[in-house]
């Protein structure tokens, strides 16, 4: 178990002022923070840190990434906050270089694995469904380190072979049909949730149309796409591209690959900006969950980030955004079949868990991209009676009951509600630069 450092527990301090009048929540964010620094990070001898998601004793690209994006706050002061962070890039960059189809993985090459699955496995790797996001967050975070920090080493050869590899695979899967050697079949489990757990056609996925978007088999959630291609999905690989140019530039003066991430934003935005708007007879120009190129479409949402809902904070477009107005509002009703509308809670949950379950990330996230001060002090309150007693957030809750919940021990709903307390506090983690560093240090 790490002990908290320094600045940690100062920070820790300052928290406890400003909520001393609600200990509820100064309970609930302390032991988020105290709960992923201590008992999900493993530092190696090498410089590598591996990162459970809580109760899976795997680590998911996605997960370990946004597990550590409230500890950004401490990274440039605090040399050992620092190079935790940046053995968590490292760590990452190895498995893009094992297998970049695969979303989760072992702590070494024990073998283990979720589940039999029929796709081509390594063991190093825990799972293997191919989701875009999972190859977006790493890169996000090596840049939101850099940004924070002004810190490079992170950004070494494997970093930049990795970020070819991304590109060399979004592009393939830009011909998913034509030129993807990817199949996942999963065979039926116990809870008979095959029809999310698997891709159709040999494993192959539904047939899809080229349109300069990339092909995922999964979503966010794990469970397997309807149609291929994944809008908010998408729209992270725009940022990180974008991204990935600016490292290639600054950090590695590489033409090569800041032209091929330049180009490849392009396209992938084309292509959104082309397939991804349907009209709502009720709230006019919205975007899809997913579509397929061949005029089929999706109208849902799903508690797991990147969403649609989300949109704001992982920096594809503002909140003011026209379209991201529209798309909200449509989210955040009926039209939208995974929202849910109960006794205690209200908000947007998954087709992975029980219908009528709220996710308190989907409620940390309309918390943060919302602009209405009523809004934002409902979510508050939501969050601080979903936790059941535990003082720690749960992946799904029961809108009329809190004492139902999946998953005890979820390190990312924790750090998603320390996200959304620091920005209730003025403290926003995004790309560049990190004002946080620069305008809240005293409060650090």
């Amino acid at each position: 178990m790490h002990e908290l450092t320094a600045a940690m527990q100062e920070h820790l301090t300052w928290i406890k002022e400003v909520y001393k009048n609600d200990e509820k929540i100064y309970q609930l964010y302390e032991n988020g923070l105290v709960n992923t620094f201590q008992t999900t990070l493993n530092p190696k001898a090498d410089g590598r840190t591996f990162v459970i998601t809580g109760d899976i004793p795997a680590m998911w690209l996605r997960d370990s990434a946004a597990q550590m994006r409230n500890l950004l706050i401490f990274a440039r002061e605090d040399e050992v906050i620092r190079n935790l962070i940046s053995g968590v890039v490292k760590q990452q960059v190895e498995q893009i270089l094992i297998d970049p189809y695969a979303n989760a993985f072992n702590d070494g090459a024990t073998g283990q694995r979720f589940m039999d699955d029929h796709t081509d496995m390594k063991p190093e790797v825990w799972e293997r469904k191919y989701e875009v996001d999972s190859l977006c967050y790493p890169v996000q975070l090596a840049y939101l380190l850099w940004k924070g920090t002004d810190q490079t080493c992170h950004f070494d050869e494997n970093f930049k072979k990795a970020c070819y590899t991304i590109i060399d695979v979004f592009k393939t899967e830009q011909l998913h049909e034509l030129e993807s050697k990817y199949r996942f079949e999963r065979d039926e489990d116990e809870e008979d949730r095959v029809i999310y757990e698997t891709l159709p056609f040999g494993g192959r996925g539904n047939p899809v149309g080229v349109t300069g978007m990339t092909w995922s088999g999964f979503r966010p959630s794990d469970d397997a796409c309807r149609y291929g291609y994944l809008i908010p999905s998408n729209m992270f690989a725009v940022v990180i591209l974008r991204y990935m140019e600016e490292i290639a530039g600054a950090v590695y003066h590489d033409r090569a690959l800041e032209h091929m991430a330049a180009d490849l934003a392009r396209q992938i935005n084309d292509g959104i900006q082309k397939y991804g708007i349907v009209k709502d007879e009720v709230y006019g120009e919205v975007y899809a969950y997913e579509v397929d190129g061949l005029g089929n479409y999706l109208l849902m949402d799903d508690a797991n980030v990147p969403s649609l809902l989300a949109i704001p904070y992982f920096g594809y477009a503002t909140a003011e955004d026209p379209i991201y107005r529209n798309t909200r509002q449509m989210l955040l009703s009926k039209k939208n079949p995974f929202y849910y509308h109960g006794k205690v809670l209200k908000g947007i949950g998954s087709p992975h868990t029980p219908q009528n379950y709220v996710w308190p990330i989907a409620l940390a996230v309309q918390g943060m991209t919302s602009r209405d001060s009523s809004e934002i002090d409902e979510i508050y309150q939501m969050l601080k009676v979903s936790d059941a007693g535990t003082n720690l957030m749960h992946e799904g809750i029961n809108v009329d009951d809190p004492a139902c919940y999946t998953r005890p021990w979820f390190s990312w709903a924790n750090a998603m509600f320390a996200e959304f307390v620091l920005s209730l506090n003025g403290i926003h983690i995004q790309g560049s630069p990190l004002q946080l560093v620069l305008e809240k240090q005293n409060k650090i």
